[in-house]
């Protein structure tokens, strides 16, 4: 690596990767070039009216250069170090979530059908991205019912006595048990596969004609179950046909501007149909072509299906390179194509079109938060507007397993990469205003060191749980910095003849004021409120049912001085279960291979303490 001040002629003309620094060592932007000094040249000019162009060169200190011996070794190491860095004005793809995927293995000896959400080269067959997760599993459902595909894993099933439930209600041909040869069972598979592949009318045929030799061989119940196969066959894979591309498989983007704000959509296209779609905000005020390899780089840099064809509204810089680095991702060529004319033209407008509603909706969903968390700041009486809003409980049995929970909403919109748990340390027993007040003063301290403090904290409980936090936050000096509030549950109330019974408002405490403050029934800053208190809620619960599950099932030779991991197998190898040990005797223990006398004779004084 080179760092080369800011003279434009000590600049190199080979190949490689350049990183841009501020005055601070921060990276501000990564990026490759065939000849580094002319591209680097480009930024020096003065020519370029681009608004993101200058405010990048105001702030550049330093320049660091990478060489390589090809272009493709430039994009693999600009790909890196991005990732590595993250720098504010290359391209940050936020929704990084990863689409589902359904896959078969044809090399297990009974395939079946597994949702992933990440895409191996392991020679399975992969068939998606599907954007809904709970629409998929639907069609997964059907297919099972069509193809009574295994389930489970077959050594699981091979130690049950009798075939499982699904067998019992034909959604299952039971292969752990014998019940269907091996070729019949392909014949599934490659139905499931044929299916997936977008050959409805091939598998449909293919019943049809068993439906028709099994009616007339007198068979009528499986004539019957044939039938309804085909049926059910007909409602699962109805998709939307977009164009007739020639039955490859496609992804298709689409761009909308609007100043420095970039929608980006991507169609998935797969055999004609349109399975999915998926949209990104970036802001990116460089050319489109950069934009466009950078997008290529880092999203299909990630476990996903890659297609037979990219179709593109503009070329993307170094289209070559991008496309050979692809090709050797899939194993196979794919293309990028600019198209002109045709049925691939008007697919890449279609996403142009979805790329600008997204954006439409976008703006309001924005606006529409935006006057929400007024509204709140308005209602609720806060000193600014809470954009971020973070919400704790506490859960525990009977004092024991005492966890704490923090919930965070951004924005108005739910952020769980910011969800944490806490184990309440200094609590013994059941205290939940203690075991409040340490959680808060642990995220507080640490928020306050780091700069990361909400703008509001809301409270689940009532007065007691308000004041335990009010301690907190003036104890830390924090009480004119982050708003309080807490969310107290509805309370149900009788009426005079004790007949009836109503359910009264959710009800809001602040610090400072006697009455609670009632929100407008069915509002939405009620509905984000409650949901964000139900969200710390079930965090706290599942985390606790967790902890207190690994104690029930944790060994009692666990804590046992002496006995380490390997030794506490050798003994459940020997004995074969726990309870065996628990009753075996002191002969039985010291004729344990290993297990020294006076160990054999601790363990069991520790499980007969009355001998």
């Amino acid at each position: 690596m080179t760092t080369i001040p800011l003279d434009q002629q000590s600049f190199p003309t080979a190949t490689g990767v350049y990183i841009m620094r501020d005055a601070q060592g921060k990276v501000l932007y990564v990026g490759k070039a065939k000849n580094l000094r002319n591209r680097l040249r480009s930024y020096f000019s003065g020519t370029d009216s681009r608004v993101q162009v200058r405010f990048l060169m105001e702030k550049v200190a330093q320049i660091e250069t990478l060489l390589t011996d090809t272009e493709k070794e430039a994009l693999l190491l600009e790909n890196t170090l991005i990732k590595k860095y993250r720098p504010r004005y290359n391209i940050d793809l936020r929704d990084d979530k990863t689409y589902i995927s359904l896959r078969i293995d044809p090399k297990e000896d009974f395939p079946t059908i597994s949702l992933v959400r990440s895409v191996r080269r392991d020679g399975a067959r992969y068939f998606g991205p599907y954007a809904s997760a709970s629409a998929i599993r639907d069609t997964v459902k059907e297919l099972h019912r069509t193809f009574p595909l295994r389930h489970h894993p077959l050594n699981t099933c091979r130690q049950r006595g009798r075939p499982c439930l699904y067998y019992q209600i034909g959604q299952c041909s039971g292969p752990c048990h014998g019940l269907i040869s091996s070729a019949d069972y392909q014949k599934l598979v490659d139905g499931v596969i044929a299916l997936l592949d977008g050959k409805q009318e091939e598998v449909q045929a293919l019943l049809a004609e068993r439906m028709q030799q099994a009616a007339q061989q007198m068979r009528f119940e499986e004539a019957a179950r044939l039938r309804d196969q085909i049926r059910a066959l007909s409602r699962s894979v109805e998709k939307q046909k977009v164009a007739d591309t020639g039955g490859g498989n496609q992804d298709v983007i689409g761009l909308h501007r609007d100043g420095g704000e970039v929608e980006v959509a991507i169609l998935f296209i797969r055999h004609g149909q349109m399975i999915g779609r998926r949209s990104f905000a970036l802001e990116w005020c460089l050319d489109e072509d950069e934009l466009l390899s950078g997008l290529l780089q880092q999203y299909y840099g990630r476990d996903t299906i890659l297609p037979d064809e990219i179709l593109l509204p503009v070329p993307a810089a170094d289209p070559e390179v991008l496309e050979e680095w692809l090709s050797e991702r899939r194993g196979k060529k794919l293309k990028l194509t600019v198209p002109q004319r045709g049925d691939r033209l008007r697919l890449v407008e279609l996403a142009t079109r979805n790329a600008a509603e997204s954006f439409r909706q976008r703006g309001s969903r924005e606006a529409a938060r935006a006057s929400l968390l007024d509204e709140l700041q308005q209602r609720l009486h806060l000193a600014k507007k809470p954009q971020r809003i973070e919400c704790f409980d506490i859960s525990n049995l009977q004092g024991t397993h005492t966890v704490g929970s923090m919930a965070v909403c951004i924005d108005g919109e739910p952020a769980k990469s910011e969800y944490r748990h806490y184990k309440i340390r200094s609590i013994d027993g059941s205290d939940d205003f203690a075991a409040l007040a340490e959680v808060l003063q642990r995220r507080l301290s640490r928020g306050r060191e780091e700069g990361n403090l909400p703008d509001c904290l809301l409270i689940d409980g009532g007065k007691g749980q308000l004041s335990a936090v009010e301690a907190v936050l003036t104890e830390l000096g924090l009480s004119k910095q982050i708003d309080l509030v807490s969310i107290a549950k509805s309370r149900v109330i009788a009426n005079v003849r004790g007949k009836a019974v109503e359910k009264s408002e959710e009800r809001f405490f602040c610090p400072g004021r006697l009455n609670p403050i009632i929100l407008r029934h069915g509002s939405a800053g009620l509905f984000l409120l409650e949901r964000l208190r139900n969200e710390a809620h079930r965090f706290a619960i599942t985390h606790h049912r967790k902890l207190r599950s690994k104690a029930l099932l944790r060994s009692s030779l666990e804590d046992f001085p002496g006995i380490g991991p390997k030794r506490r197998a050798q003994l459940l190898r020997h004995f074969g279960s726990l309870k065996q040990v628990r009753l075996a005797s002191l002969e039985q223990l010291k004729e344990t291979p290993g297990l020294p006398e006076t160990l054999a004779e601790s363990i069991y004084a520790h499980f007969h303490p009355e001998s």
